[in-house]
């Protein structure tokens, strides 16, 4: 009790737990990097370990080189995923997305002006 007055208790109980800071998209996007290359390492080495069985791995998998090249060290996604990956999720599809937000709530916008209109009429 010398150290933490009880009104002080008190106070900090009432506000309750501080919520967690949210990450700005920048931060966001490098953990993501940095915790899927911590993944991906940790899944080579394993792949490398004594307790891997390798050929029943090898013999379930639909491409065994592409799977030996990722273990050796190769990435584990081609050119052509990249490439995919980008146009679905990369910078054109934000600029899409934002065009067709712009179009929905455009609409939306007209229906609601309909609605007050007909409300304000009746």
């Amino acid at each position: 009790n010398w150290c933490c007055p009880p009104g002080r208790r008190l106070q900090s109980s009432k506000l309750g737990p501080t919520p967690p800071r949210l990450l700005t998209e920048k931060e966001f996007l490098l953990q993501g990097e940095v915790e899927t290359r911590k993944a991906l390492a940790e899944l080579r080495s394993f792949c490398q370990s004594p307790e891997f069985s390798a050929w029943t791995t090898v013999s379930r998998i639909q491409s065994p080189k592409r799977f030996a090249d990722f273990v050796g060290g190769a990435s584990h996604v081609t050119p052509n995923e990249v490439s995919a990956h980008e146009r679905e999720f990369g910078l054109e599809s934000l600029a899409i997305d934002e065009q067709l937000f712009e179009e929905e709530d455009d609409d939306y916008d007209d229906e609601e002006e309909e609605n007050i209109s007909d409300f304000s009429s009746g």
